[in-house]
């Protein structure tokens, strides 16, 4: 006996909810036994977790400060899926970001708060932009694997900043720490209701209302989908396909690298190391997740801030490593792709001959 796997008409309306429910249960339980072996009541663990990240305003706006730079992360990895370009860079294109905006912010000395944060924001932009437009273009002139291309700039991109803060950036206030001097006020983003909630997210919702009317209402949003589904017919339509490769790069680098300006301006207030937890990775689970959807990432953006701010609960309210957070995610993240996967897929058993 062996077995084959077959593609099925997917799995739509309540069918589908209760499928991606019934993933869900079966992760919690699963990740409810990896309690338990550590002396963990799950019920009142996952209690907590919802309470801290919904279950008051500060909780939630701070769910929402995490959902920021998944958004627009999440927006960027979209766009080149769209085109099945496989963009594994967000996160070094969000560490790209963050150097644009760092370096106005450090070396410009500007009052104005809107001609400051708008320099900041176009720096970002072209920094990400322009580290994305890489890949890009080799793939586009000398069909070179975007994916392999794009993971290891991530690399270049993480160490770049860490030159920076340990070195020619390093705050000589700062007890020795990798981090910069802190931005002036007039390079920090608006806070809102006495919270960490700051202009930020509704760049990011914004970004996600652009990138749906490109997208879906466009005649060049129709030519990159064309280009995804079938080059060779977008070809012989007369759609520049090399150009377009580069464009929609470019956007997707763009897009994380308001990530990094956001995270910078709006909560860090200065370059660091490790500006991420990893936003640019988890990206790519929301765009999949998504559907390649931008209203579908702002969705699925949220969710994981849910489980970002409730991770953090769990190693303050019982001290767990942040190893045990993350299997925590990982066991949800897992089991949302397989509910996805047999959305579409069925296995069965074929008798060998």
């Amino acid at each position: 006996m062996k077995f084959k796997v077959l593609k099925k008409p997917p799995v739509q309306g309540y069918k589908s909810f209760l499928t991606t429910l019934f993933s869900v249960i079966i992760a919690l339980l699963i990740s409810g036994a990896f309690l338990m072996l550590v002396d963990v009541n799950p019920i009142s663990a996952y209690k907590d977790m919802l309470i801290e990240s919904l279950g008051s305003f500060y909780g939630l706006t701070e769910t929402l400060v995490k959902t920021t730079p998944l958004i627009l992360c999440g927006l960027g990895v979209a766009v080149a899926f769209r085109m099945q370009l496989w963009n594994i860079g967000a996160e070094g294109q969000l560490y790209m970001g963050a150097f644009g905006a760092s370096l106005v912010a450090l070396h410009l000395n500007v009052e104005s708060h809107f001609v400051m944060i708008t320099l900041m924001f176009l720096s970002s932009i072209f920094f990400g932009g322009l580290w994305a437009l890489i890949p890009g273009a080799l793939k586009a002139i000398y069909n070179v694997n975007e994916t392999i291309v794009t993971l290891l700039m991530n690399y270049i991109a993480i160490l770049w900043v860490d030159f920076l803060v340990y070195g020619a950036w390093k705050d000589p206030k700062g007890f020795n720490f990798p981090l910069s001097a802190e931005f002036s006020s007039a390079a920090r983003l608006s806070e809102y209701f006495d919270t960490r909630l700051h202009t930020g997210f509704f760049i990011a919702l914004v970004c996600a209302l652009i990138v749906y009317l490109l997208i879906e209402k466009t005649i060049w949003g129709y030519e990159i989908k064309v280009i995804g589904s079938n080059s060779k017919a977008a070809a012989y339509a007369g759609i520049n396909i090399k150009k377009n490769i580069m464009l929609v790069m470019f956007i997707s680098g763009a897009l994380s690298a308001i990530a990094g300006f956001s995270e910078l301006a709006g909560v860090q207030h200065r370059l660091q190391h490790a500006i991420s937890p990893g936003y640019g990775y988890t990206a790519i689970i929301i765009a999949w997740l998504a559907k390649r959807s931008a209203l579908g990432v702002v969705l699925v953006s949220f969710l994981m801030g849910v489980l970002f701010v409730g991770g953090d609960s769990m190693q303050i309210y019982y001290q767990l490593p942040v190893a045990m957070v993350s299997v925590f995610q990982g066991l949800i993240l897992f089991s949302l792709i397989v509910a996805e996967f047999f959305k579409e897929h069925k296995i069965i058993m074929v008798k060998q001959q």
